[in-house]
């Protein structure tokens, strides 16, 4: 009779894929079933429709006769586990500039207005506050992505940055700092890897509080030299002039390609497409 019962129990052992899956009564009956239940036509089907394999059968390889029957829940885990895909970091997105109405249309508060037409391009909110900063997040594209405007005023900005970073664990090769720059032609865009600070006091908080580590992406947005004998600090709180609001804008464009390439294929090609590209004057 048991030898009767052990050949039921054998006829039994479905095949899924490379393994074989072996149902017993008593398991059947662990999820609640009556043991007879496997004899009805359609009891296989029922229990598959449980999604509990493996967990309460066995799993035997077909390439092995002599092969242990015995599952634990600490297989099972291990399993899910090493299917969970690993955890993205996000990319944070940093503009620079100082706080308050009054700075906003300034040349050295470029770096937030980028920041702002990027998010406002991928429906992303930027009105929380958390650290020291405006801060939103969201995806560009499948990549998640936190972008943040440091309300320290230019000068203190590593505080915000710094602590966004070591809260978060961000990876600096995934922070991309926005900010003005003396020395590029106005409305030129430049996107490197790493760098020094070129005597922007913004960036040189930033480092700082980065521990001197200056390897971390970089898109500069040129605002020219003032004119004449005119003072730096004077000439880069000076309001755009319409004309330069229009090839803004026009750049604006260009940056928010350049930070979608430079999140879903790569810094090399980003920097090709940010070095290929020609101003609205030149286009004129």
């Amino acid at each position: 009779m048991r030898e009767r019962e052990r050949e039921r129990e054998r006829e039994r052992s479905m095949k899924l894929g490379s393994t074989a899956v072996v149902v017993t009564s008593s398991s059947v009956a662990a999820l609640g079933f009556p043991k007879n239940y496997y004899n009805k036509p359609s009891w296989f089907g029922q229990l598959l429709k449980t999604n509990m394999f493996p967990h309460h059968f066995p799993i035997l390889s077909s390439s092995s006769s002599s092969a242990s029957i015995s599952t634990t829940t600490e297989d099972s885990s291990d399993a899910v586990a090493a299917a969970k895909p690993k955890q993205q970091h996000p990319w944070l997105i940093v503009g620079l500039g100082n706080p308050g109405k009054k700075y906003y249309s300034t040349r050295h508060n470029v770096g937030f207005q980028m920041v702002d037409a990027l998010a406002d391009a991928e429906g992303i909110s930027i009105s929380g506050v958390s650290f020291k900063a405006l801060f939103g997040k969201g995806f560009i594209g499948n990549v998640p992505v936190m972008f943040a405007k440091p309300q320290t005023f230019m000068n203190a900005s590593g505080e915000s940055v710094g602590a966004i970073v070591s809260y978060y664990k961000i990876p600096l090769k995934q922070v991309l700092l926005i900010y003005d720059d003396l020395d590029l032609p106005f409305a030129k865009l430049r996107l490197l890897p790493k760098g020094g600070h070129g005597g922007h006091n913004g960036m040189k908080s930033v480092i700082n509080h980065f521990k001197g580590n200056r390897d971390f992406p970089r898109l500069r947005i040129g605002i020219g030299r003032p004119p004449g004998k005119m003072d730096t600090a004077n000439f880069v709180l000076r309001p755009f002039t319409k004309q330069e609001h229009e090839e803004l804008d026009f750049m604006f464009q260009q940056g928010i390609e350049a930070v979608r390439i430079l999140l879903l294929e790569g810094l090399n090609k980003s920097a090709t497409f940010v070095n290929s590209t020609k101003s609205m004057e030149q286009l004129g």
